[in-house]
């Protein structure tokens, strides 16, 4: 009888029925009769699939260590930690306007002033003044906050029309220029206006300036920054980010961004709440020091620069900013981030950073007790890598594209400062000049309009409701209420005959609110004036006024008071 020769395979299923039997098997017979092509790995469950979803995002990768270029030891394996749960890891405040500025609000106007103050527009008075006797000698007549706040409506106004590009002898036209803009001043004092103003005294701005670049604006500017954190609080997510105001001229310190729309410009650090974008922060970037040496960890200076005294937030910043340094120093600080990392980072391993065998739509994560590493394939050879001290797990979307939880959060809260941008630059009230100085104030207007704006709709929350474009509408009627008590003072009537008769408009409706003891835009519960309910809210309101619409005389209140104390179908 010839001896049978089993194959590998028979002979393992074989042991595995017969255990105690084969034990007894003299191995040097297996090796002779078994060869290596013979060998087949064995499946204990060859019918059922045992693949790994997760293995092919990359998230089951075996336990190990990533080392970085600068020797530290990341895990693949994430800590026990908790993340945002931790007492010490929310806000300690709540968001929304403070309560310094619900006390102050009283209209738009007002809630405009809150950022453009007196004491800002006593420096800009003073200083215009100032220099408007030099130019003009005895013929300069002394401007007054009334006829500033003229020229401040008649510069967003003309934001407000996209006119900033247009020539101002256009706006002026009696056929195509607009009725406001001649019932306001003349062409020749806007003029002058624009070619006096000035932010600090002339001449001892050269002392100032070789210790700082800034000098020709700068004390407006710093107590213009004091007042921003004061009327806002950001809720949990806050976003940093460079800005870039578009300029061309002279500058010491102007700027060159490709990536950006302008190109050219002066630069700005910015740090906005993610949600409402408002302008919490802001600093100028004015190059080099002195000594020309470039400045080293300026990503790490500006961002805790900018968000000093907030705590319990998180921090969304791209890849300029983002370093592992930066993360442990927001933590003392009892903050949060999340952002972009470069390749060329010390702190990344290059088992992150290598795309090679890589699949798409895979993920890669490292861990160390504070700080989690994300490296994600979106397509072929590309990578993004990102740095969190927020999340503490390996958590990926059930998304198609499969992307991590610090990829989705990064993206929800990147466009704070962009969204800024993007606002003011819709209805901007900048316009051509040559000195830098003016387009950082243009731009400080623009800021204070929306920052206004987004103060305003928090807390009159029944403004405008359901209307399409309601920050066109908000800064439609402040730049009319900043213009309108000049033209209530006006002495001579324009020659345009449209402007004539808003003038006399106008002027009739101040003396009729005056003389029924209302100032038009402001209530006024003078004593004797007759109260009743609003005849436009709702009937379960019971909202007393003494304001009247100049038109209809209905009673009307604060919230359905338009332009000029008309009522909104009056309007």
């Amino acid at each position: 009888m010839s001896k049978r020769h089993y194959t590998g395979r028979e002979i393992l299923d074989h042991i595995l029925e017969e255990g105690e039997a084969l034990e007894e098997m003299d191995q040097a017979e297996i090796e002779e009769d078994v060869s290596e092509d013979d060998f087949v790995e064995y499946d204990p469950h060859p019918d059922e699939d045992t693949s790994d979803p997760d293995e092919e995002v990359g998230l089951n990768e075996p336990e190990q260590g990533f080392v970085s270029k600068n020797g530290q030891v990341w895990s693949s394996i994430p800590y026990e930690n908790e993340g945002r749960a931790t007492s010490a890891n929310i806000i300690k405040m709540t968001p929304g306007p403070t309560r310094f500025a619900k006390s102050h609000i009283q209209d738009i106007k007002t809630a405009f002033q809150l950022f453009i103050p007196s004491s800002i527009q006593s420096i800009l008075i003073e200083m215009t003044n100032l220099e408007g006797r030099k130019v003009f000698s005895q013929s300069w007549e002394d401007i007054d906050g009334i006829k500033l706040d003229a020229y401040f409506g008649l510069l967003l106004l003309a934001g407000v029309y996209r006119s900033n590009n247009e020539a101002t002898s256009s706006l002026w036209d009696a056929e195509s220029g607009r009725n406001i803009f001649c019932a306001t001043m003349s062409l020749q004092t806007f003029h002058v206006l624009s070619r006096v103003i000035r932010f600090d005294n002339r001449e001892t701005r050269v002392a100032r300036r070789a210790l700082d670049k800034l000098a020709p604006i700068r004390e407006v500017w710093d107590k213009w920054v004091e007042r921003l954190p004061s009327m806002y609080n950001p809720g949990p997510e806050v976003t940093v980010d460079e800005r870039l105001v578009p300029f061309r001229g002279r500058c010491p310190f102007r700027q060159y961004i490709p990536n950006k729309p302008a190109k050219y410009g002066v630069k700005i650090w910015a740090a906005c709440d993610a949600r409402s974008s408002y302008a919490w922060n802001m600093q100028i970037y004015t190059g080099k020091s002195a000594s020309g040496m470039a400045e080293r960890n300026q990503g790490m200076r500006v961002v805790l620069d900018l968000t000093e005294g907030l705590r319990g937030h998180n921090i969304t910043c791209d890849n300029f900013f983002t370093s592992y340094a930066l993360g442990q120093e927001l933590l003392k600080r009892k903050l949060t981030m999340v952002g972009t990392v470069r390749k060329n980072k010390p702190e990344l391993p290059p088992a992150l950073i290598d795309t090679k065998d890589r699949v798409p739509l895979s993920s890669k994560f490292a861990f160390t007790e504070t700080t989690t590493m994300v490296s994600y394939i979106p397509k072929k050879r590309k990578n993004v890598t990102l740095i969190s001290t927020l999340h503490k797990d390996a958590a990926v979307s059930s998304r198609e594209d499969k992307k991590p939880a610090i990829i989705l959060d990064y993206n929800r809260c990147k466009g704070g400062v962009d969204v800024l941008d993007k606002v003011t630059g819709t209805y901007t009230c900048q316009r051509k000049t040559l000195r830098w100085p003016m387009v950082v104030f243009f731009n400080m207007l623009d800021v204070s309009a929306y920052n206004a704006f987004v103060v305003w709709t928090e807390v009159s929350t029944g403004w405008n409701i359901g209307k399409f474009n309601r920050r066109r509408l908000f800064l439609e009627e402040l730049g009319k209420a900043l213009v309108r008590p000049h033209i209530e003072r006006r002495q001579r009537l324009p020659r345009a005959p449209g402007s004539a008769k808003l003038v006399r408009e106008l002027q009739a409706a101040s003396k009729a609110a005056t003389s029924t003891g209302s100032t038009g835009l402001r209530p006024v519960d003078a004593k004797g004036t007759k109260r009743k309910r609003c005849q436009f809210c709702p009937s379960n309101k019971d909202r007393k006024t003494t304001t009247t619409c100049h038109n209809c005389k209905k009673y009307i209140c604060r919230e359905h008071m338009q332009t000029f104390a008309f009522c909104d179908s009056c309007r």
